[in-house]
């Protein structure tokens, strides 16, 4: 098959959910056909590393890389030597990459090459340098805490300091160390340093069945609790060639949607919050209030978790649920509109919203910025309409696009997101077919299968690998946030760090999701 104009011989994955396409490539190979993706301007989805020496004589360790290509999902697998591995540096070519590689580093001991950074991300001091927890000869262990001297890189000038926030804050929000450098208020750089909510999930997630896997990355992160199911059920599915019922796949986008429009309410009522307007708070949290009480009314969970399994969903909804649902709609939608007003007509909101923190749509696509905050700065990268699985490829969502990248624009991408998503409900109301919701899936051995949804934050990728024995052999759950972080850190040059919280929450990132 020929991609991007690059001959390798790719293997049509079996996954009715997701279009996929695999192959093993040399070192040159994947630095070739990366720098054909960057031109023709595909996004890296995701990249992580594995122990492959259990396979036998011959074999060491892996990198994966995973490109979302016009074709579909396309992952490339670069075998690594099982005495000192390393592979090409790829940040050159996807900037966003770099963390990804360093993530690598610090799990299985693989090295980028060349003048990569080569500083640990996900590994602080208390985690010793030559433990690599995703070795398959790691023992489980617990170190002593340790100070850390991370080598941030240092601002120097006349008049220019540095202000330290966190990893602890004020407020009961997961940990993340933000450095500043500023002369006076205004924002010269900022480097934030996080891996601070490890969980050890990658690792945890070894010699599991598909069902107790299932439950495992729904809770990667808990805002993207439906997200992360539906994606690491198409894997599973994948590996099981099952297809789920017509009317759970409905459901699960009805779920879907439900999660979206809480998210959004709730940062929208944040943002308010953190420009004074404490009354856009208490209005959107009250929304957000009856939504997850609904939830939990109609579905048994705030959250909907454990809702999607592989096969299908573990919920229905009867007729008495649709009509109060689409009422529910119906109050929100005018709300909505009453309270849009409000923020549009705000003149203290609008000065502090309009051209702060802003992301041009070039930096954007240069960064390999995703999602939400993508379509904020014009990128139109929404997998529901680019690459959609059933049932959005007869739902037809409209993508929300704005380009201003500032945070203005993500609140207006909130806005109209939270409007298209109760159009879609409505449509998932009306035509949502009849019939059964669960088939079951089974395990098969030596198989592997992909997952690729959009969350509410952006897509969430999961890659699901069996062993010998059908369980979970390697399980990679892929957050938005990885390619949105270090956008943050564009976000904040030249503004004051009085803003800083604000612009912080318009993207809203996850801490745990790309700390696994």
């Amino acid at each position: 098959m020929k991609l991007l104009n690059q001959t390798i011989d790719f293997e049509a994955l079996d996954n009715p959910a997701v279009t996929s396409y695999a192959a093993r490539v040399n070192a040159g190979e994947l630095l070739t056909f990366c720098a054909a993706a960057r031109k023709a301007k595909r996004p890296l989805v995701a990249l992580w590393g594995s122990d492959e020496r259990d396979r036998g004589e011959g074999f060491g360790f892996a990198l994966h890389t995973a490109l979302d290509l016009s074709e579909g999902l396309v992952c490339l697998t670069l075998p690594l030597a099982a005495e000192n591995p390393s592979f090409p540096d790829l940040a050159p070519i996807y900037p966003v990459a770099n963390r990804m590689q360093r993530a690598v580093m610090d799990t299985i001991g693989a090295m980028p090459e060349g003048d990569a950074d080569r500083r640990p991300w996900l590994r602080h001091a208390n985690w010793p340098a030559d433990f690599w927890p995703l070795r398959n000869d790691a023992k489980d262990a617990q170190f002593e805490a340790q100070n850390e001297d991370y080598a941030f890189v240092r601002v120097e000038g006349d008049g220019v300091h540095e202000i330290a926030v966190g990893p602890i804050h004020a407020g009961i929000i997961e940990p993340g160390h933000f450095r500043f450098s500023v002369t006076g208020e205004s924002v010269l750089r900022l480097e934030q340093r996080l891996g601070w909510t490890h969980k050890g999930i990658e690792r945890r997630f070894k010699g599991m069945g598909l069902s107790d896997g299932a439950r495992l990355a729904g809770r990667v992160s808990g805002d993207s609790t439906v997200a992360y199911a539906w994606a690491y059920a198409q894997a599973a599915e994948a590996i099981g060639a099952v297809t789920p019922p017509p009317r759970a796949l409905w459901l699960r986008a009805l779920l879907l949607e439900r999660e979206r429009i809480i998210n959004h309410l709730g940062d929208l009522g944040y943002l308010g919050n953190d420009v004074a307007l404490a009354f856009g708070l208490m209005q959107f949290m009250r929304l957000k209030e009856d939504w997850v009480r609904e939830n939990a009314r109609l579905f048994g969970h705030r959250f909907m978790m454990d809702r999607i399994v592989p096969g299908g969903v573990s919920v229905d909804i009867d007729e008495d649920g649709k009509r109060a649902i689409a009422a529910q709609c119906d109050v929100l939608e005018g709300e909505l509109h009453a309270l849009k007003d409000i923020y549009d007509d705000h003149a203290g909101l609008q000065d502090r919203f309009l051209t702060t923190g802003r992301i041009t749509p070039q930096l954007a696509e240069t960064l390999g910025v995703i999602g939400l905050a993508g379509r904020a700065s014009g990128q139109c990268w929404d997998l529901r309409c680019n690459h959609p699985c059933a049932p959005y490829d007869q739902l037809q969502p409209h993508m929300q696009l704005e380009h201003n990248g500032d945070v203005a624009a993500r609140a207006l991408v909130r806005f109209g997101e939270v409007k298209a998503s109760l159009d879609l409900v409505r449509k998932i109301l009306r035509e949502m077919p009849d019939g059964d919701i669960r088939s079951e899936v089974r395990s098969d051995a030596n198989k592997r299968g992909f997952g690729w949804i959009e969350g509410w934050r952006g897509d969430i990728f999961v890659a699901l690998e069996t062993g010998s024995d059908g369980k979970i052999r390697r399980c990679h759950c892929h957050d938005p946030s990885w390619q949105i972080w270090p956008a943050l850190e564009h976000a904040i040059i030249d503004n004051i760090v009085p803003d800083f919280p604000l612009i912080n929450k318009s993207f809203n990132l996850s801490y745990a999701g790309p700390d696994l």
